[in-house]
């Protein structure tokens, strides 16, 4: 899973819309899967670190857990209603948030599209 977050960095120095997007984003936030700590530290809108917890050293700003099928639906290229949206997984009882809920809400968009970048491609039809 944390090779996902690796691609997601990746594909994030691609998009020029999102690095201005999260301009003012420079955080760490916990991904917890199953129990499995995930830390990705942002400076200015770019992932500068993916790194595997736990760490009881590693503070967070605000915390996303959620279970790897979750993740996996929320990952499709369309997504059924409930798993399109890090809200929606809270709401239908497959995820949570913690921690600091305004930094996430100052930067809603830019952390959905952000999680978003892991996302099927569909392939095109013949």
């Amino acid at each position: 899973m944390i090779d996902r977050f690796r691609e997601i960095a990746t594909r994030l120095e691609d998009q020029p819309h999102l690095l201005r997007l999260g301009r003012l984003f420079s955080e760490t936030v916990l991904i917890e899967i199953e129990g499995d700590e995930i830390y990705l530290t942002f400076d200015t809108g770019r992932i500068v670190s993916v790194v595997a917890g736990p760490s009881r050293k590693t503070p967070w700003r605000f915390a996303l857990r959620t279970d790897a099928d979750a993740l996996e639906q929320f990952w499709q290229a369309r997504p059924a209603p409930g798993f399109h949206d890090v809200f929606g997984l809270a709401k239908i009882g497959r995820g949570r948030i913690d921690g600091d809920i305004l930094s996430l809400v100052k930067n809603l968009r830019f952390f959905k599209e952000v999680m978003a970048l892991a996302r099927c491609k569909e392939e095109a039809a013949a």
